[in-house]
């Protein structure tokens, strides 16, 4: 097995430790996060149908960054805070944090405090 093929099985193994314990339902839907180097992605899901109520990422049109600035935690807090406004606007209040395979630190813990600050309660 190559070096890369047992990292993705371990993130995958990691990504199923965290969702076999936490679950979306009707009352808190799940708010999951996907990070890679440059970007940051956020989604609203709603685990007994199957679907996401909303989204979003530093890819958002209204989001653009120029190509010289960093992607740090300011970015991912900004993140949260416009996650956490379209879920509101969906009168989506209560959430259950899904971080993945991510620890619990650095950008995906400013996008869980930005969603905080913006009304979003974990």
């Amino acid at each position: 097995m190559s070096n890369n093929s047992e990292k993705i099985e371990s993130r995958k193994k990691r990504t199923r430790r965290v969702r076999f314990r936490i679950s979306g339902n009707s009352e808190r839907r799940r708010l999951t996060v996907f990070r890679s180097n440059r970007n940051i992605f956020a989604q609203i899901v709603d685990d007994d149908a199957g679907v996401t109520l909303a989204q979003a990422s530093t890819l958002d049109k209204g989001f653009r960054r120029q190509a010289n600035q960093p992607f740090n935690k300011d970015v991912a807090r900004e993140v949260g805070k416009r996650i956490a406004a379209r879920a509101l606007a969906l009168n989506i209040s209560k959430v259950v944090f899904d971080r993945g395979p991510y620890l619990y630190h650095g950008k995906v813990k400013a996008l869980a405090d930005g969603a905080r600050e913006a009304g979003l309660e974990f």
